[in-house]
């Protein structure tokens, strides 16, 4: 029957030299939560997200409570399982921390499914390609000049064929400066991107989108409060820059306010917000009515599988944190990442990683 006998909940951290920061967050560690599953036939599924420095309780009580609901159920009832969860979490909301470990179990479940079924999750679920650009993220604003440069250079010389930096500076100019360097540095054979992780006003995002069209930016994702729908229409409106979105929201209703005012070019679904596979496979598909594509936030080792089932997947970001503390890191070659063809997702923790909590 393959059904769900136990489950653990771990903490992983990556190195981190010094602290990062982003236009509204500052960051002092790179933590992880690693979420097992074990049938009762001793088959194990797994799961983790990212949690920085945020808070460690709150979210590992949420990862108990919600495993605690699932013992007993069968690892192929995703969906049933996660409905379950739902109603129990309606009480205190299905936004939060309650969704993340909705996700989290909702994960593990198909890592664990898959593996009884001998196959990787993109042959369960069909497929449509079997390779994904995918594109260097970081350019973290509080870079130096010389670390910002360094990083996308080296980006390039590992055959990456986009990147990503942050801007929101106190002064757009100062942006547009580092945007400047960062294209000398790639050349025009690499796209740019910027993000601004919600930091600027309106008038500051106008004011940067039309100052830096001569660099050729690809896309400027989150560049006012997310929730502000009528800030993105404007701004694409008044710009005409590509706009994306995404990675902040926890129900396909930010997506469907944003596609009934034509301000949303990129959807960038992040899968533990929006409740695991299923729910990240909706949005896509909400996405592909409008004829959006999908290009995901940070979980590359999920959404380069899932990317590989969808027609409108046009490519993943790619931050090396978790690569030293798994053993099959994914392989990206000349910009491209192919899933892993190994059973479920393809990859764990290593043991010696992990602190159970």
């Amino acid at each position: 029957m393959h059904r769900i006998k136990n489950y653990s909940v771990y903490t992983a951290k990556a190195k981190l030299n010094k602290p990062i920061a982003d236009a509204t967050h500052t960051l002092t560690e790179i933590s992880f939560l690693v979420v097992r599953i074990q049938t009762e036939e001793g088959v194990v599924g797994e799961s983790y997200l990212l949690s920085f420095q945020y808070s460690p309780n709150a979210i590992a009580g949420a990862l108990k409570d919600a495993g605690e609901m699932i013992i007993g159920e069968q690892v192929h009832d995703t969906v049933r399982v996660f409905e379950k969860l739902n109603h129990a979490n309606e009480y205190f909301g299905h936004e939060g921390i309650n969704r993340w470990a909705q996700a989290a179990f909702n994960i593990a479940m198909w890592d664990a499914w898959c593996k009884i079924l001998g196959q990787p999750v993109w042959k369960v679920l069909g497929t449509i390609r079997t390779e994904v650009p995918i594109y260097g993220s970081g350019g973290w604003i509080s870079y130096s000049v010389e670390e910002l440069i360094g990083e996308v250079s080296d980006y390039k010389s590992r055959g990456f064929k986009a990147v990503k930096i942050k801007v929101g500076k106190p002064d757009w100019r100062e942006d547009l400066e580092r945007l400047k360097l960062v294209r000398e540095a790639v050349g025009n054979d690499i796209e740019i991107m910027m993000d601004a992780n919600q930091g600027m006003t309106i008038p500051t995002a106008i004011a940067l989108a039309n100052a830096a069209r001569s660099l050729n930016i690809r896309w400027f994702e989150e560049p006012i409060n997310h929730t502000d729908f009528q800030g993105y229409q404007l701004l694409r409106n008044q710009t005409g820059i590509s706009l994306a979105m995404g990675e902040r929201e926890y129900s396909t209703l930010p997506l469907r306010e944003l596609l009934s005012r034509n301000a949303i070019d990129i959807w960038q679904p992040d899968i533990l917000r929006l409740g695991g596979v299923e729910a990240w496979r909706d949005s896509a598909a909400l996405a592909a009515s409008f004829n959006i594509p999908v290009l995901p936030h940070y979980y590359k080792d999920y959404d380069i599988p899932l990317l590989c089932t969808i027609p409108n997947g046009v490519g993943a970001e790619s931050f090396d944190w978790i690569d030293p503390l798994i053993d099959h890191p994914l392989q990206i070659v000349n910009g491209m990442a192919r899933p892993h063809d190994r059973a479920g997702w393809g990859f764990s923790f290593k043991d010696e990683f992990l602190n159970e909590i």
